[in-house]
């Protein structure tokens, strides 16, 4: 817990009980706070009105978030607060926001709204917690349950069909029979959503504990919004590296990544390309040729389609192209590599290739040690200030205009002292290099 913000959440409740009202922490931080987890922000609940709530803290920066929807924004001892009227939502056209919305004076009836009983628990700082649809029960059940008809919450908010699953992760809670019944029949539901929204839930799903056990078990609501990895289902890859279909392998790789957006991202698209490019030898065994670069192609098209940022985007795709690409621990490949990519982007894609052998038949993976290596390799260059790149090369473009070189000569020559340096054929030196240069000619 972030006492300081608790500390603040507390005086903004102190401030609305003196004037007349009631306010509750609700949704995540009281969760969290059972789950014994660090939470994010905390979300405040009052029956104050948000006009009413406005006058409490009119000495405050006050910004009209969402009025409509009874929401404002205070800015409290430097940290932003948002502090929700209780109230009560109708039906959503659009399967995605209420068509309207009465405010009540009713805590019960705000939490009445809420999607999962585990997200609908109060919690005061003097009286403790409210719970009034089984959340506790649930947490110390593992259980992720809508609140009353699990169809009705998943009509009101389509969003909340990947939020059960993102909590099923994250958490790694099971969910109840009839939600889960629910979140089968709905899943349509999901298309009218914003990609943003889906692509927001995604990386959060991903970096969830239980992410292996949501991408086998809820593959085919997924296929709503990721629609490569249907086909992944049950394809025999027909290879004695495997002794998993492909998205058992794919889930499995997922989960033995670090829990960090891109790189679980990586891991999930890696090898979605391998449907289109499988063919049989005629050993009956199985191949992929070229996989990586469909499935870089695919990732790529991807990402475009959920609005991924460009930085996310573009790390995803390289390294899905470069994740079948060996890398052999010899300090001339290390630093070519090191060069081509980049110190972080080299590290991530030892990560996915370490995620994907450990995703093969067991007795492969023993690769994991030559991996393993590289890496060790790769740091001691780092460590000791090696030159891999133009910019530590010791020879500049200046240099190569006064000895008469033009235009894409100087490029040319300058790849290759980096070249030379790379493979130790040649110094780090100037006068080295330059003398290099020279011999070639």
């Amino acid at each position: 817990m972030n006492n300081a913000v608790f500390e603040k959440a507390k005086k903004i409740i102190a401030v609305l009980e003196q004037n007349g009202f009631e306010a509750y922490m609700i949704g995540g931080f009281p969760r969290d706070l059972l789950l014994q987890k660090e939470s994010g922000d905390i979300d405040l609940t009052t029956n104050a009105l948000p006009e009413e709530t406005k006058r409490c803290f009119s000495g405050y920066r006050v910004v009209e978030t969402g009025l409509r929807h009874g929401t404002v924004t205070v800015l409290f001892e430097g940290t932003p607060f948002e502090i929700t009227t209780y109230r009560v939502d109708s039906a959503s056209a659009d399967h995605r926001h209420p068509d309207s919305v009465r405010f009540s004076r009713s805590l019960r009836d705000d939490a009445a709204r809420r999607d999962f009983t585990v997200n609908a628990i109060a919690y005061h700082p003097d009286r403790g917690f409210l719970d009034f649809f089984g959340g506790q029960e649930d947490l110390q059940n593992r259980i992720i349950r809508c609140i009353g008809s699990p169809e009705d919450r998943f009509e009101e908010d389509a969003l909340r069909i990947l939020r059960a699953l993102r909590f099923s992760s994250v958490l790694n809670f099971e969910i109840e029979p009839e939600t889960e019944k629910a979140l089968c029949k709905k899943k349509e539901l999901l298309r009218g959503v914003s990609r943003e929204r889906v692509f927001a839930e995604l990386k959060k799903l991903l970096c969830g504990e239980g992410v292996e056990r949501v991408l086998l078990r809820y593959t085919e609501i997924l296929s709503v919004v990721l629609p490569q990895l249907a086909p992944m289902k049950g394809f025999d890859q027909k290879s004695p590296y495997h002794c998993f279909d492909l998205l058992a392998h794919t889930a499995r790789a997922t989960a033995r990544i670090a829990p960090a957006p891109r790189l679980r991202l990586a891991a999930l698209l890696h090898d979605i390309g391998k449907p289109d490019c499988f063919s049989l030898d005629e050993n009956g065994i199985g191949h992929f040729y070229g996989h990586y670069e469909k499935s870089a192609e695919l990732a790529e098209k991807l990402l475009s389609s959920l609005k991924a940022d460009r930085e996310t985007k573009e790390r995803v795709v390289l390294l899905v192209r470069h994740h079948d690409s060996p890398i052999e621990p010899r300090e001339a490949v290390v630093k070519r590599r090191l060069r081509k990519l980049g110190g972080e982007a080299f590290f991530e894609l030892l990560a996915l290739m370490r995620a994907d052998t450990l995703a093969l038949a067991p007795k492969y993976h023993g690769r994991t040690e030559e991996l393993d290596a590289v890496e060790a390799m790769a740091r001691e260059i780092l460590a000791r200030e090696d030159c891999f790149s133009l910019k530590s090369l010791a020879v500049n473009g200046d240099d190569l205009l006064a000895l008469g070189y033009r235009g894409k000569e100087i490029g040319a020559a300058l790849e290759a002292l980096l070249d030379a340096v790379t493979e130790n054929r040649a110094p780090n030196e100037k006068e080295a290099l330059l003398r290099y240069l020279d011999d070639r000619t």
